[in-house]
C-alpha cells in the first residue's frame, strides 16, 4: 500500500516574491507537486525543485478557468493519495477570500493531512505598498476586510452595508472593481460621507503597482478614466489621506522601468536584486550558458608546476570559480598557491578569490585587461612567468602586452561562453511590443549573444527595434562591441562593477545624467 501524501496550503503573499514567508519557500523548496493560482507570483516558482510538477489552477475574472474548484479539490486529493508532498500555492493569504478552507475540507473528508501557512494578505500590501496605514490612532482603531466580487444590491447579500458603511474605520474592499459604482451607492446611501477619501490599488507589491486616489463620490470616474482594471483592491477611509506623506514605493527613482538584464542564469542575481532594489521591473534573458571547457590539459599540466609561476592572472569570476572546481578536483587547494602572486581584474573578482581562501596581491585601478596589463607592467614582467585561466575563446590583448614586455605568458582556457538556449521568441516578443526602458550588458559576449537571440537583418532594423531603449554598459570593452554594432550606450560607470552600474543607472534616471 503506498504511503499517503501531505498537501501544504501555503500562502505565497500578494505579488512580490519576497514577501513569501520562510516556512512557505522552504516547503517550496522541496515540494514534489506545486499547484499555484494566477495570483500567485511565478518568480517563486523558481523556489520549486526542477523536477517537480507545476500545476497551473487560476482563475482569472471573465475569463474561463482552467479548472473548477471542484477539479482542484480532486488533484490536491489524487497527489496526495499518489504519495506526493503537495503545495498548494495561493496568492496572498489563502484563509482570506481564498476557498482555502473549502479547499481543506475536502482534505479532511479524504483522509488526506494537510497544513496551513498563512500569507501576506493583498489588504495590508496594498495599503501599505500604497502608502496607507489601514488603522493610525488620529484617524480609525478599526478596519474591516470585505468582498466586493458579489452583487451588492441582491437579497441575499452577506454584507450589512447599513451597519459596515459607518460602523468602521477602514473598509478593504477585495475583488470590487467591477461592481465599485453599486459599492459606492451602498456606502453613501447608508450614511458614509461622500467625501470619504478612497484609494484604489492594482497589482499591489509588484512593479505593475498603480494607485488612484478619489472619494466616494468621485472614485469610480477616476477608477473609470484611468482603467484601472482587477486585481485590484479598494481602501476607504480617512487614513488614505496619509498616502501624500508616507507614499514610499511607487516614489523609487527605477520604479516601474522595465529593465532587460541580459547575463548568465547564476551571475544575474546581485544586479537584478540591486535593480529591483530600487523599483525596476528586470526581466531576466539569460544571453550566456557557461560550461566547463572539453579538455583541461593545460591547466592540468600548468597545475603540477605552479611553483615554477611568478603570477596567475584572474580576469573574470568564471574564471575563479573553474579554476578552482579544478583545482579541488587534482586533490590540490590553496595551500598549493603559497608560490605566485595573484592579481585579479577588478574588485568582484578580487572578492570572489578571498572566499577561496586568497587574498589578491594586485587589482589594478581601471577594471579592464588593459588596466591589469598596465599595472603588471609598472612592477616589470621581462622573464616573468604569468599563468591566465579564462575563457576558451576572449581577448587576446593581455597575454599579447605582457608577452611583448618580455613575459612568458601560459593561457589555460577553464571555461566557455556558450549562446544560451531558449527564450528567444519571449526576448524579441518583449522588444516589439515596446514599454522596455532599459537593457544592461554587462561582458562582450552578453552583447553578442543578445544580437544573436534577437535575429535581426541589419543595423537599421536593430537601430529601430531599440529606438526607445537605453542601454547600460559595464564598460568601454562592453561599450565597444554595442558601438561596434550600431547602437549607442548611455550608461557606463566610472568603475566597472555591478554595484558601480547600479549606482549610475539610478543616477541617470534620478536627473544626474552627466
Amino acid at each position: 500500500m503506498n504511503k499517503i501524501g501531505k498537501v501544504y496550503l501555503v500562502g505565497a503573499g500578494p505579488g512580490d516574491p519576497s514577501l513569501i514567508t520562510v516556512r512557505g519557500k522552504s516547503l517550496l523548496e522541496r515540494a514534489e507537486v506545486v499547484v499555484y493560482d494566477y495570483l500567485a507570483g511565478k518568480k517563486l516558482l523558481k523556489h520549486a525543485p526542477a523536477d517537480a510538477l507545476l500545476v497551473y489552477v487560476g482563475k482569472k475574472g471573465g475569463v474561463q478557468h482552467a479548472h473548477t474548484q471542484e477539479e482542484i479539490n480532486q488533484m490536491l486529493v489524487d497527489h496526495a493519495l499518489a504519495g506526493k508532498m503537495v503545495v498548494r500555492l495561493k496568492g496572498g493569504d489563502p484563509f482570506i477570500f481564498g476557498r482555502g478552507g473549502e479547499e481543506l475540507q475536502k482534505l479532511h473528508a479524504a483522509g488526506i493531512p494537510f497544513e496551513v501557512v498563512p500569507g501576506v494578505t493583498s489588504a495590508t500590501a496594498a495599503a501599505t505598498y500604497a502608502g496607507i496605514p489601514i488603522t493610525h490612532r488620529d484617524y480609525t482603531a478599526s478596519v474591516a476586510f470585505l468582498t466586493g466580487h458579489e452583487d451588492p444590491t441582491k437579497e441575499s447579500s452577506n454584507i450589512d452595508w447599513s451597519k459596515i458603511a459607518t460602523g468602521v474605520g477602514t473598509l478593504v474592499i477585495y475583488m470590487g472593481i467591477k461592481n465599485l459604482p453599486i459599492i459606492v451607492e451602498n456606502l453613501v446611501k447608508n450614511g458614509r460621507d461622500p467625501k470619504t477619501p478612497v484609494a484604489v490599488v492594482r497589482w499591489a507589491s509588484t512593479p505593475e503597482q498603480r494607485s488612484v486616489v478619489g472619494t466616494l463620490e468621485t472614485i469610480a470616474q477616476v477608477v473609470k478614466d484611468a482603467d484601472i482594471r482587477p486585481p485590484s483592491l479598494i481602501v476607504v477611509g480617512e487614513v488614505v489621506k496619509l498616502r501624500d506623506t508616507i507614499d514610499w514605493y511607487e516614489k523609487r527613482p527605477l520604479f516601474g522601468k522595465k529593465i532587460i538584464v541580459t547575463r548568465t542564469r547564476e551571475q544575474a542575481s546581485e544586479l537584478v536584486a540591486g535593480l529591483e532594489e530600487y523599483g525596476a521591473n528586470c526581466f531576466e534573458y539569460s544571453t550566456i550558458n557557461i560550461k566547463p571547457v572539453d579538455s583541461y590539459e593545460i591547466l592540468d599540466g600548468e597545475l603540477e608546476r605552479l611553483n615554477e609561476y611568478h603570477w596567475i592572472l584572474f580576469t573574470s569570476l568564471n574564471g575563479v570559480k573553474y579554476f578552482f572546481e579544478r583545482l579541488y578536483s587534482k586533490g590540490m587547494d590553496a595551500r598549493d598557491l603559497k608560490g605566485p602572486a595573484l592579481a585579479a581584474v577588478g574588485k568582484s573578482t578580487a572578492d570572489l578569490l578571498l572566499k577561496y581562501g586568497v587574498n589578491a596581491d594586485l587589482i589594478p585601478s581601471t577594471f579592464t585587461g588593459e588596466g591589469l596589463a598596465e599595472s603588471l607592467l609598472d612592477q616589470g614582467v621581462e622573464g616573468r612567468n604569468i599563468l591566465i585561466p579564462r575563457a576558451l575563446h576572449a581577448r587576446e590583448i593581455l597575454p599579447e602586452t605582457l608577452r611583448g614586455a618580455g613575459a612568458q605568458v601560459t593561457v589555460a582556457p577553464v571555461y566557455q561562453n556558450c549562446p544560451a538556449e531558449g527564450d528567444k521568441e519571449l526576448l524579441r516578443t518583449e522588444l516589439e511590443k515596446g514599454g522596455v526602458a532599459m537593457i544592461t550588458f554587462t561582458s562582450s559576449s552578453t552583447v553578442r549573444n543578445f544580437l544573436a537571440m534577437i535575429d535581426v537583418e541589419s543595423k537599421e532594423d536593430l537601430k529601430k527595434l531599440l529606438a526607445e531603449v537605453k542601454i547600460a554598459a559595464i564598460g568601454p570593452i562592453t561599450e565597444k562591441t554595442v558601438t561596434d554594432s550600431g547602437l549607442k550606450v548611455d550608461i557606463m560607470p566610472e568603475k566597472h562593477t555591478i554595484p558601480e552600474m547600479i549606482s549610475a543607472i539610478v543616477n541617470y534616471y534620478s536627473g544626474d545624467k552627466k
